[in-house]
């Protein structure tokens, strides 16, 4: 990839500057606010309209953005009836200093208010609702995933009118069901579509970084489908010296069935309409960033350890070598059992042969696989056949498209770069993150020729939706400032 450096257009000292004394000021004690608010996402709270909590996380986030009095900016919170709400503002465009006209395209920046729920394994000292700041490290649910990006954008683009630095028009949409899979976001942008206007930047600030050294890109997302399968034998428990080897077990059937999916031994998913190929410009980006990050790409998770002769044994990757893994968590279909049901406590788990089992699974997609297909051919899988004539059900199949980034434009390569080496002193990275951000396939579709600056915060060990989440503070504030450098570029592309 060429890499040529464009000058800077920003001071970049005043930038990071001011982006920093409002993230030690006031960014820090937003945030920690916020993460003691738990505004689950409607898939984890059905009753979220009544509790009332993502109302309030959007409620504190717009008096905040007016408290901050950004010249020219117009905001409001809509609601869709039936719908979580939106956070919506506009800037006009603004020529500043400059002496060029400034580009008729928008830049829509994207961010999300809602929750994870709490999970389970936080340390001692933490909790997904009580925030700690600690080395850096700002630690609670929900502040890197990404509650911190309406703050950081707002902080962006006050770094731009200090500096009277010229700026296309800006919108920003700010959703409250990403982590539900953004189903109430299309209905917003249909709404929204005539003042969205002619989108030629999309900045996305809900995904995840390669090291905390350098600006990252996203270039790809997998896709998802998931749904509950569920194996039903008995219509209620019977005593398993009676029953068993007579009944089938329904966690055997669902093994069986399993098979069909997954090779237990590899891990790789069967049905070859679940892989596509690795674009020829994706695996070259590849190839460089497994050369930055090496070993760290397995190296930043929580490996459980093995006692072995008095002795500690790490448990070991699928693959040791720094592109394979890569790929593997990126373009590779992969398949998770991320809940159950039918399975008493131990405690409580008698010698019973259980009427059902159930599992929730999460089909993570390559990029280039249609979600809807790919939910439509795992439910015929699971569900045709069934051993012994089982009662088998998938149901609440869904699924998100993956996305995979258009070409990058020279002034937008040549600005990335620029902010990269001005913030970091390093090139811009690029990577495929393996989570699923439903809006960027949305808005490539929407707005084809729009360039995307898919970036976060989600660096090695800040475990979103996991135990421990953080928001390391010191690469939020370089990004903050990079982002405005890369909205000013956009002003004379």
């Amino acid at each position: 990839m060429n890499t040529r450096i464009a000058p800077s257009i920003l001071n970049t000292a005043q930038a990071l500057t001011q982006v920093s004394q409002a993230w030690d000021a006031d960014l820090v004690k937003q945030l920690t606010h916020y993460i003691t608010i738990p505004a689950k996402s409607p898939m984890f709270d059905a009753d979220w309209a009544q509790h009332g909590l993502i109302d309030t996380v959007v409620q504190n986030a717009f008096e905040w953005v007016q408290a901050q009095k950004v010249a020219g900016l117009t905001l409001e919170i809509i609601r869709l009836p039936g719908r979580t709400p939106v956070l919506f503002f506009e800037v006009a465009a603004c020529s500043g200093n400059s002496k060029q006209a400034v580009s008729d395209q928008t830049v829509l920046m994207y961010g999300h208010l809602d929750k994870q729920p709490e999970f389970t394994g936080w340390r001692a000292d933490l909790g997904p609702w009580t925030p700690k700041y600690e080395d850096g490290k700002l630690y609670g649910r929900g502040g890197a995933d990404d509650g911190y990006a309406i703050y950081a954008a707002i902080t962006a683009i006050q770094a731009l009118k200090t500096q009277q630095a010229a700026h296309p028009r800006i919108v920003g949409l700010v959703e409250t069901c990403e982590e539900s899979g953004s189903y109430d976001l299309l209905p917003y942008i249909d709404a929204l579509r005539q003042r969205l206007g002619d989108v030629g930047l999309v900045i996305c600030l809900d995904s995840g970084a390669g090291n905390y050294d350098q600006l990252w890109m996203t270039n790809s997302l997998r896709g998802m489908a998931s749904g509950t399968l569920r194996v039903e034998v008995l219509t209620e428990g019977v005593h398993s010296g009676d029953a068993s080897g007579l009944v089938p077990s329904s966690f055997r059937i669902l093994r069986h069935l399993l098979d069909r999916l997954e090779d237990s031994a590899s891990g790789r998913l069967l049905p070859a309409s679940f892989h596509c190929e690795v674009p020829a410009d994706r695996l070259a980006q590849a190839q460089a960033t497994a050369a930055i990050l090496g070993e760290e790409l397995f190296k930043r998770f929580p490996w459980a350890h093995a006692d072995c002769g008095g002795s500690s044994r790490a448990m070991l990757p699928t693959t040791s070598d720094p592109l394979q893994a890569l790929l593997a968590r990126t373009w590779t279909p992969t398949l998770s059992v991320t809940g159950a049901d039918g399975l008493p406590e131990l405690k409580n788990a008698g010698n019973v042969l259980r009427p059902y089992t159930a599992f929730k699974l999460s089909l993570r997609l390559p990029p280039l696989i249609d979600a809807a297909s790919a939910v439509a051919e795992l439910k015929a899988l699971l569900e045709d056949n069934a051993p012994y004539q089982a009662k088998v059900t998938f149901e609440g199949g869904a699924g998100a498209t993956g996305w995979n980034a258009p070409g990058t434009a020279p002034w937008f390569e040549q600005a990335l770069n620029a902010a990269s080496q001005d913030y970091f002193g390093a090139p811009c990275g690029y990577i495929g993150q393996g989570g699923t951000i439903p809006l960027m396939n949305m808005l490539s579709t929407g707005f084809p020729k729009a360039q995307m600056m898919v970036c976060g915060v989600l660096g090695p060990k800040s475990n979103a939706h996991g135990p421990n989440e953080f928001l390391h503070v010191p690469y939020a504030k370089k990004l903050t400032a990079a982002v405005a450098q890369v909205i000013a570029a956009a002003a004379l592309a």
